[in-house]
C-alpha cells in the first residue's frame, strides 16, 4: 500500500505540492532545533536560541531552514561545501564532522557547525547541519569574542573538519584533545561537549525526517522537490528585482556608511538584464575598508549572508531562505579588505557587528528602510581565572523605520535572532550577577512620519568579581535615517562603581568588574523614515 502512495507522486513540479515540500523541509529543520534546545546544555543554546539548523542537497547548497540566525543561515552552505571538497568520497554513514573556521564557510570561532551527511542506498544523498554558538571556545578573554584581539587565534581554538562521530559513536578523546590543545584553549570542557553531543543528536533527528521523508514519498520525489524549490527561489528573486527595476533595463544604487572607528562600508547595486531579459544583481562593496587589526573583519560568508537576508527579504511570496535566492545575484568583495580579510585574521566583531551594518547599509541603498540599532550589544562575562561558566548575550535595541512602519522597539533586529535570558534563568545559572534593569529606553528613536523602534536599557549588578567583554559599535555614529527621518540615538555603556563615581565606557571594552560595580548598557534607536508632514 504504501508503495502504490509513493507512485502516485510525480517528480513534475506541482504548485500544491511544492508548498507542501517548503513546510516538509523547513519542518525537518524545525524538529532539528527543537531536538538541540531539549538537549543542549549551555543557557546560550538552550534559552537564547543561539543555533541554526538547516538543510542541504548534496553539492552543499542550502535548500530550507527553520527561522533561526540569519548570519549563520547564509554562511552554513559555504561549511558544508568545503566539507565536501576535503573529505570527498571518504564521508560515510553514521559521520558527523564540526567546523568553526571562519575562512572555511564559519562566521566566528564560538559559532561551531556539526555538519551530518545523509546516504540513501549508499549513495550521498543530502546533508543536514546545525550550528550553535558555544559560550565560550577558548582565546584570550571569557566568551571567546575579546575586543582586544589582532589574531583569529586569541578568539579560541580553530576546528577545521574534526570528526566527531564515526559508525555512530562520538570520538570523546579526539575531541577533547583539539578543544584543549592550542595557546588558548577552550574553557568549561564538559559544557563544549554536551553541546556538540547536543548538535549531534539534532543532525540525526535531521536524518531519521529525511529518510521518512524518502520513504513516504520516494527518493527521486524528494530530489526532485529540492531542486524545484530552488528553481522557484530563483523565479521569486527575479521578480523582486523586476520590481526594483521599474520597467527600465538597468539601474545603480550606491551608499556608504562607516563604523565607529571610521572604517568605510561601501556599495554599488547594478541591476540589468541578461541575454534572457531576467533581471540581475550586481553588489559591489569595491571602496570599502581595507582589512582592520582589530576583530570587526567580516569573512566573505558573512557579507554572502547579509545580502541573502536582504534580498530574500523583497520577496513577497512565503518561501524558505535558500541558495536559489542568490543565484541572479554577483557579489564582488575588495580582497584584503575588512568583508574579505586574509587567512588568520580577528573575525569575531565581523560576525556580529559588520554584519549588521553590511544590511544598513544595502537597505540605505535600496532607499527601502532607515537604520536599525546597527550592532548586537555584544556582553559576555566570566570568572577571571576562566574557571566555572561563561556567559554571552546579545542585547535588543531599535529597528529603522520603512515607508508606512514605524521602527519595532526593543528587538534583535536582522542578523540576529536570539532570545533574551529570563531573569530567573540568567540569576540562577549565573549567581555572579543580578539583574538590575531592563526597560525601553524613551526617546532613542529617529522622529520621521514613520519613527524610528526605541532601544532598551538593560543593568546588572556584580555579585562578584568578572571578567567582562564588550563588543558594541553605534556608540559613536548614530543609525541614519531617511527620506528626511532622523537618526536614532548612539548607545551607551555606563559602569557605576560601588563608591557611586561613574565612567562611560568605549564601544569594545575589556576589563574586570568588582563585587557592587553596576553595568548601564543603553542600546541604540533605529533611525526615522520620512520627513514630517507639510501644512
Amino acid at each position: 500500500k504504501k508503495q502504490e502512495q509513493k507512485e502516485q507522486f510525480s517528480t513534475e513540479c506541482d504548485p500544491v505540492l511544492l508548498e507542501v515540500f517548503h513546510h516538509l523541509f523547513m519542518g525537518v529543520a524545525g524538529q532539528m532545533g527543537d531536538t538541540l534546545t531539549r538537549t543542549a546544555h549551555s543557557v546560550n543554546i538552550k534559552e537564547r536560541k543561539d543555533f541554526s539548523c538547516a538543510v542541504f542537497d548534496p553539492q552543499g547548497r542550502l535548500i530550507a531552514n527553520a527561522p533561526h540566525i540569519p548570519v549563520h543561515l547564509g554562511a552554513m552552505g559555504e561549511t558544508v561545501r568545503q566539507l565536501i571538497e576535503a573529505i570527498g568520497n571518504k564521508l560515510q554513514a553514521g559521520d558527523a564532522y564540526c567546523c568553526n573556521d571562519p575562512f572555511a564557510g564559519g562566521s566566528h570561532l564560538p559559532d561551531v557547525t556539526v555538519i551530518t551527511p545523509v546516504f540513501r542506498n549508499q549513495q550521498l544523498a543530502f546533508f543536514v547541519a546545525s550550528r550553535g554558538h558555544h559560550a565560550d571556545i577558548g582565546g584570550i578573554a571569557p566568551g571567546s569574542m575579546p575586543p582586544s584581539a589582532t589574531q583569529l587565534e586569541e578568539e579560541g581554538v580553530i576546528l577545521r573538519n574534526l570528526l566527531v562521530m564515526r559508525n555512530g559513536k562520538f570520538q570523546t578523546a579526539q575531541v577533547e584533545t583539539a578543544l584543549t590543545t592550542g595557546p588558548y584553549p577552550a574553557r568549561n570542557l564538559s559544557e563544549r561537549l554536551s553541546d556538540l553531543r547536543a548538535q549531534v543528536a539534532a543532525c540525526h533527528k535531521g536524518v531519521e525526517e529525511l529518510n521518512r521523508l524518502c520513504d513516504d514519498y520516494s527518493d527521486n520525489v524528494v530530489t526532485a522537490y529540492m531542486e524545484h524549490i530552488r528553481h522557484n527561489a530563483r523565479c521569486a528573486m527575479h521578480e523582486a528585482l523586476e520590481k526594483l527595476l521599474a520597467g527600465k533595463d538597468s539601474k545603480e544604487f550606491k551608499f556608504s556608511d562607516s563604523l565607529d572607528n571610521g572604517a568605510t562600508i561601501k556599495v554599488c547595486i547594478k541591476l540589468r538584464r541578461d541575454t534572457l531579459n531576467q533581471p540581475n544583481a550586481h553588489i559591489d562593496f569595491s571602496g570599502s575598508a581595507d582589512h582592520l587589526p582589530g576583530n570587526l573583519n567580516a569573512p566573505p560568508a558573512i557579507t554572502r549572508a547579509a545580502v541573502l537576508y536582504v534580498f530574500r527579504s523583497l520577496i513577497s511570496q512565503s518561501i524558505p531562505l535558500n541558495e536559489g535566492c542568490l543565484e541572479p545575484i554577483e557579489i564582488i568583495l575588495p580582497t584584503n579588505s575588512l568583508l574579505n580579510p586574509p587567512p588568520g585574521a580577528a573575525v569575531a566583531g565581523g560576525n556580529v557587528e559588520t554584519s549588521q551594518r553590511v544590511v544598513d547599509v544595502l537597505y540605505g541603498a535600496l532607499d527601502i528602510a532607515a537604520a536599525s540599532q546597527g550592532t548586537m550589544n555584544n556582553f559576555l562575562f566570566g570568572a577571571p581565572d576562566g574557571q566555572g561558566c561563561q556567559y554571552y548575550e546579545t542585547i535588543a535595541g531599535g529597528a529603522g523605520a520603512t515607508e508606512g512602519a514605524i521602527g519595532a522597539s526593543a528587538v534583535q533586529v536582522h542578523m540576529t535572532n536570539t532570545r533574551i535570558t529570563d531573569p530567573e534563568v540568567l540569576e540562577t545559572r549565573f549567581p555572579a550577577v543580578r539583574l538590575e534593569q531592563f526597560t525601553l529606553r524613551q526617546g532613542s528613536g529617529g522622529k520621521g512620519r514613520w519613527p524610528g523602534g526605541k532601544g532598551v536599557v538593560r543593568a546588572f549588578y556584580f555579585n562578584q568579581s568578572q571578567s567582562v567583554s564588550l563588543l558594541t559599535e553605534r556608540r559613536q555614529k548614530s543609525p541614519f535615517g531617511i527620506q528626511g527621518g532622523e537618526n536614532g540615538a548612539v548607545g551607551k555603556n555606563i559602569l557605576r562603581h560601588k563608591d557611586g563615581t561613574e565612567e562611560v565606557l568605549p564601544g569594545h571594552f575589556q576589563g574586570v568588574f568588582n563585587e557592587g560595580d553596576i553595568l548601564e548598557i543603553h542600546t541604540p534607536g533605529g533611525g526615522g523614515f520620512g520627513g514630517p508632514l507639510k501644512d
